[in-house]
């Protein structure tokens, strides 16, 4: 793909999810959600192979059938109330179609399938975009219409996406279907807490795009698109290696990383409002995630792997380096202490 190309399809990318942040009426909100779309379908086919072609696919069926089901709640809820205004969703079906509608935007359990079988057919770059960058348009949709969405069904579908995102994880040896399922558990999060407090939900969002971020640039920069990859990534760099097994640990949401911050708040919110079990069942199915986040520890940086050549170090021709991947592994780790500034 030629350079003009590229950055035409990225500018593309982003001109469509700030058009759909900062849109009032329905209809330029999907727009920017169709600009979305038709601007990452190139980036996800152009390695020209069949399980490419078959990402680009599904993952544009189901985009389009969501934007098309958007488009119709929002056509409902103008023909009921008379307005196109994206705050003034009011009609109950149309909310009801509308949290389907994002909740299959963004991957949430049951309408997940996709997810996984588009990132394992992407390279690490795009389903890095696929896993981040596309997350925002649908989110601010639900940050804007937050007080008018359905809570009994974005309830349900936070506690299925991360009890979903847990179990999912568990069987998986390809790193791009682990980080899918890991996205899936972090949306169930961020589906449980929006329509109490929108503000926790924006603080989960940006720690998820950050660590998330670090571990594929992590994965990218090793080469691993395997576990047994990772066994072997210590001898392109122990430090790197190293350094993600903390990574890992703040995606699973531990203590004093920042990935507990949201975590800890959402649970406190959520006992706040007397849904303990809701409460519960999101901190038991954390520790599905955290199982196949240490595994995933485990063959990195705890094991060393069988060495069946003379030599213990891969070819070397350029020293891997990136100031992002310093600048985002810092922030993966160390925010913990910021949480009364994040959170006033």
């Amino acid at each position: 793909m030629s350079p003009l190309t590229t950055m035409l399809l990225l500018f593309s990318l982003g001109m469509g999810t700030t058009l759909t942040m900062t849109s009032h009426h329905w209809l330029m909100a999907w727009i920017g959600l169709e600009i979305n779309t038709l601007a990452i379908i190139p980036i996800i086919s152009k390695q020209h192979h069949p399980r490419a072609t078959e990402a680009t696919t599904k993952y544009f069926l189901t985009q389009a059938a969501a934007s098309a089901l958007i488009l119709f709640s929002s056509t409902m809820n103008a023909w009921a109330t008379g307005t196109w205004d994206i705050s003034q969703m009011t009609n109950p079906t149309a909310t009801t179609l509308l949290t389907t509608a994002l909740a299959m935007k963004l991957g949430l359990a049951p309408m997940h399938l996709w997810l996984p079988e588009v990132l394992q057919g992407s390279t690490m770059n795009t389903a890095l975009i696929i896993t981040t960058w596309q997350k925002l348009a649908p989110m601010s949709l639900i940050y804007l219409t937050a007080n008018n969405l359905s809570p009994t069904i974005l309830l349900l579908t936070g506690i299925l996406s991360s009890l979903v995102g847990g179990w999912g994880g568990l069987n998986q040896t390809q790193t791009r279907k682990l980080m899918a399922y890991s996205s899936i558990a972090h949306l169930g999060w961020m589906a449980t807490i929006a329509t109490m407090m929108p503000n926790i939900l924006i603080l989960t969002l940006m720690t998820y795009i950050l660590m998330t971020t670090t571990m594929f640039m992590t994965l990218t920069t090793t080469k691993s698109k395997t576990l047994q990859d990772m066994a072997m990534a210590w001898t392109t760099s122990p430090t790197l290696t190293s350094i993600s097994l903390l990574t890992l640990l703040s995606l699973g949401g531990l203590p004093p990383l920042t990935g507990f911050v949201p975590k800890w708040l959402i649970l406190e919110e959520l006992t706040l409002q007397n849904l303990t079990p809701t409460a519960t069942t999101l901190a038991m199915s954390t520790l599905l995630s955290l199982f196949f986040y240490l595994r995933l520890t485990y063959v990195t940086t705890l094991t060393m792997a069988p060495n069946t050549t003379p030599t213990k170090h891969k070819w070397r021709f350029k020293t891997p380096s990136s100031k992002l991947l310093t600048t985002t592994t810092t922030t993966t780790l160390f925010l913990l202490p910021l949480t009364p500034l994040l959170t006033s």
